[in-house]
């Protein structure tokens, strides 16, 4: 007995009885009959487009393997986002900036380095071929840290590495420009302690 609301219209099979094949299973027959087809004309499922890689298949050639270049794959590679720390690290390697980095890791670190006292009296004010320059704010001080200059190039082999820094040179405070006015005399001026 058919429903009398039912508007879908049921195909009659050849003894006149009417088929009751629900939706799911004409999906079911479609899609074996789609994949019957496709196995007969060797087409791989997975690959779309690509033939598979028999050479019995009549009227076709033998294709190497599809491989899809753009996509990474599970495993990072070259092509994934990167961490910014050790991409700057290969830069610098390539570059030859290990020398430049390290020193301005000195400067940047220098009370770390140095011990807050010694930071708080000398700041390094230039780097040029193995030669690092202090100043000193004081003359007392400067020559605490000449005396002091062994025990310093051994601190800083060990943070920059042995032969980066080679020597350090101490200079006291700048003294005052006795220099002033339109009846300056030339010559240094009055003697005194400075530096």
């Amino acid at each position: 007995m058919t429903d009398p609301t039912d508007q879908t219209e049921q195909p009659e099979d050849p003894a006149g009885a009417v088929s009751r094949r629900s939706g799911l299973d004409i999906a079911r027959e479609a899609l074996a009959s789609a994949r019957t087809e496709a196995r007969r004309l060797g087409f791989v499922p997975g690959r779309p487009s690509a033939p598979a890689d028999r050479g019995d298949v009549p009227g076709r050639r033998r294709r190497s393997r599809f491989v899809d270049e753009t996509r990474s794959g599970a495993h990072p590679d070259e092509r994934d986002p990167q961490l910014l720390g050790p991409t700057l690290d290969r830069l610098v390697a390539e570059r030859g900036w290990q020398t430049d980095k390290a020193v301005g890791d000195v400067m940047g670190r220098w009370p770390a380095i140095v011990g807050r006292q010694l930071a708080e009296h000398a700041v390094p004010v230039a780097f040029e071929d193995g030669e690092l320059v202090l100043r000193a704010d004081s003359t007392a001080w400067a020559t605490q840290i000449r005396l002091l200059a062994p025990t310093l190039l051994a601190r800083l082999a060990d943070d920059l590495g042995a032969g980066v820094v080679t020597t350090v040179t101490v200079r006291g405070p700048g003294g005052p420009s006795w220099k002033k006015g339109r009846l300056a005399v030339p010559g240094r001026g009055p003697r005194d302690t400075y530096g």
